[in-house]
């Protein structure tokens, strides 16, 4: 009788102690950047089985927006408890999921000026060194991008600049770029960075989803997934509506969701296990 309540006992512990696993999250942790000429600091995820495991994992790249840091996902996004419930309940496949900092010094996921090529440390350092340091598949197919906000706008803008290296993109409430040169010279106006008229231009296109849906090739469009939410109330409804339109147009596939909400991390907290369910299933070859 004591050997089958021992035996009972090391059984329940056992079965206990796989459900109770937690994934972890840092998220002051830091990566020196030649191009940006000093520390830059992220967030990361990872999920529960990371310590016991010696596989290797998908990665998201999640993006803040406008006003947060590498914090915001974690504080006001809950990712641990998105994740780690996503991942408990089978919905999400276990990953890594990665959150820089493109609040501290100037603001954005783009070059601008000399002295703030984001977008080159994004992709010239801090992918090379996360996927170094971490246990990451750096393949297309292992690797998203999903973002709110700016965020929104960088998952835009880096899949369509990059869609060699995307698997899928999921823009959330999404900042597309400015919809006219008369609305980009006009936020001009606050920002101490200056565009000759050419200069001006190149950036608009560059920088723009609608105008980049018009010069990538769709064939490399549509060999990235697309999930694209926004809000009803959200007061960028506009131009993400614009882009599902063009996108529609053009035959390539996407998921565009409107759903009741607007700007908040309400409705971005309820978007965050779509999204991971989403990227999952190009990680498990859907």
């Amino acid at each position: 009788m004591k050997h089958s309540i021992l035996v009972f006992s090391v059984m329940l512990f056992v079965v206990t102690s796989a459900f109770s696993q937690k994934g972890k999250v840092f998220d002051n942790l830091t990566l020196a950047s030649k191009i940006l000429n000093g520390e830059r600091k992220y967030a990361v995820y990872l999920p529960p089985d990371y310590d016991t495991s010696e596989r290797r994992y998908p990665v998201l790249y999640l993006l803040h927006g406008a006003g947060d840091d590498q914090t915001g996902w974690v504080q006001f996004g809950e990712v641990l408890r998105i994740t780690d419930t996503a991942i408990e309940q089978g919905t999400a496949t276990p990953m890594v999921i990665v959150m820089p900092d493109a609040n501290t010094g100037k603001r954005g996921y783009f070059n601008q000026g000399d002295d703030w090529r984001y977008e080159d440390f994004f992709f010239e350092e801090f992918i090379p060194a996360i996927e170094k340091k971490y246990r990451i598949k750096a393949e297309k197919r292992y690797r998203a991008v999903a973002g709110l906000s700016m965020g929104g706008g960088g998952s835009f803008m880096y899949a369509l600049h990059h869609p060699e290296l995307f698997s899928s993109a999921c823009p959330l409430s999404a900042y597309v770029g400015p919809l006219t040169m008369e609305d980009f010279k006009e936020r001009l106006k606050d920002s101490d960075v200056k565009y000759t008229q050419v200069e001006m231009k190149a950036y608009f296109k560059r920088h723009n989803a609608l105008e980049l849906l018009e010069t990538v090739p769709v064939a490399d469009v549509k060999s990235v997934r697309w999930y694209i939410d926004c809000g009803d109330d959200d007061f960028l409804y506009e131009g993400n509506s614009l882009v599902h339109i063009a996108m529609t147009k053009k035959e390539i596939p996407h998921e565009y969701r409107v759903r009741d909400g607007g700007h908040s991390w309400t409705y971005w907290r309820q978007s965050l296990p779509k999204v991971l369910e989403f990227v999952s299933e190009a990680f498990h070859q859907y």
